[in-house]
């Protein structure tokens, strides 16, 4: 009789805080998941499934603060994010009336051909549904390959997109158009700006400042366009656009 082998089929279910089932069940089934198992004594433990993956629950810690977001993170590997998010955004709109996008829970926004989007459920865990091919190196601070405002830009992009930090990438979009945006080409600071006003909204900044900013930029047809190619996913844009 031969020895036991291990075998390249294994499967990994991640296990996450709970810090109220109500809450944590509610929120999946109004994105689409399905309870395969719940239990509430002696202890919580809830399995739900979506697709081909699962995601299960267990007792949150004690002092767990949701708000933090450091209860726990999964990732996701799909083929391809956008149907993943166009699916949750749908869910949310039919159920809520609006995408939500601040707050707890929320959905990171998806810019057209980003590699990755988050979930950050009501116990404050974070979920990153990522492209299989995503690229293993990021250039965190901006791309080499750029400079000035345009690097700016690309750092708030990482950190939005890679790291889940919008805050970071706002205080980054200020300090650069403080640093740079007098010298930089009208399209660019209309990205920026652009950013920042979406950015601001989602943190509960005023906004106002950084749309009339950009309303009062002088753009040539090939900046509209320019801008509209990278910022055209914000519902928002044609009435912040001068």
């Amino acid at each position: 009789m031969s020895e036991p082998e291990v075998r390249p089929n294994e499967t990994t279910v991640p296990l996450m805080p709970c810090a109220s089932m109500e809450d944590t069940l509610a929120f999946y089934e109004t994105l689409g998941f399905r309870a395969v198992y719940r239990q509430s004594k002696p202890y919580v433990y809830l399995a739900l499934e979506w697709s081909g993956f699962q995601l299960r629950f267990g007792p949150a810690p004690r002092g767990l603060d949701p708000a933090r977001e450091e209860s726990a993170h999964c990732l996701v590997l799909v083929d391809e994010v956008a149907p993943y998010h166009a699916a949750f955004a749908a869910a949310m709109r039919r159920a809520y009336g609006k995408v939500l996008d601040s707050g707890l829970p929320r959905i990171t926004r998806y810019r057209p051909g980003a590699s990755r989007f988050t979930l950050v459920d009501p116990s404050g865990n974070v979920i990153t549904f990522v492209r299989r091919d995503e690229p293993d190196e990021l250039e965190y601070g901006g791309s080499k390959k750029l400079t000035g405002l345009a690097k700016v830009i690309d750092n708030a992009r990482i950190l939005r997109e890679f790291k889940n930090d919008d805050l970071q990438a706002y205080r980054a979009l200020k300090s650069g158009m403080r640093r740079h945006g007098a010298g930089a080409a009208a399209a660019e600071r209309a990205v920026a700006l652009g950013n920042l006003a979406d950015l601001a909204t989602a943190l509960g900044e005023p906004a106002e400042p950084w749309i009339a900013e950009l309303r009062g930029l002088t753009l040539t047809e090939d900046d509209r366009r320019r801008v509209e190619a990278e910022l055209g996913h914000l519902a928002a844009l044609p009435a912040w656009l001068p």
